[in-house]
């Protein structure tokens, strides 16, 4: 007799399913579903803010060092920033720096604070990204029109003039660093958000 004749065989259900939950091989695992898929999108999107305050901390941090190196550097006769152009250049850009990049760390921590943003989220992304990019081009800028500048004027004597100026566009060139990358994050940020 065969199996098909058999009345038990055929009344009988499959045997169950074992899936096993540890086992992370299974094809399904990693493809974002699931409790663990949202973990792991809070997790990042947590990080990518707390990342984010902290590039623009850091770039409000080199402005403004940038800022007051430069603004200071007055040493009489020829040693004053202000009889050069580029060193004007660079003492402006680390200005306006300063105050956007003051301006977003305080939404930013905000933000986090309160968990509700001062204006609407894509707005505030597109905000984000091109004042990020504009700000970080305005500082490389200055940086390298100053460069030349001082490099000449330490060919010929090496003082407390030159060595401030150098530092002040070091630290601007510190500050273009954080922002870029800030950038970047902001990019991240704005490639995410949905438009529907």
């Amino acid at each position: 007799m065969s199996n098909q004749d058999d009345p038990k065989s055929a009344q009988q259900p499959p045997p169950p399913v074992v899936v096993d939950v540890d086992d992370k091989s299974t094809a399904g695992a990693g493809t974002g579903f699931g409790v663990a898929g949202v973990l792991r999108r809070w997790r990042r999107e947590d990080m990518i803010r707390k990342g984010s305050v902290a590039l623009r901390a850091i770039a409000l941090l080199f402005s403004v060092l940038s800022f007051i190196i430069m603004a200071s550097n007055k040493h009489g006769g020829w040693m004053n920033f202000d009889n050069y152009e580029e060193y004007r250049y660079v003492l402006a850009i680390a200005i306006l720096s300063t105050l956007y990049t003051g301006l977003q760390s305080l939404k930013q921590v905000h933000q986090l604070l309160t968990r509700r943003g001062l204006v609407d989220e894509r707005t505030s992304a597109l905000v984000d990204f091109f004042g990020d990019q504009i700000i970080a081009y305005l500082l490389i800028s200055s940086a390298s029109s100053a460069v030349p500048m001082t490099d000449r004027m330490r060919e010929g004597s090496d003082n407390l003039f030159t060595d401030s100026s150098a530092a002040a566009i070091s630290m601007s060139f510190l500050a273009f660093l954080a922002l870029a990358l800030s950038a970047m994050v902001s990019g991240y940020k704005l490639s995410t958000q949905s438009y529907i």
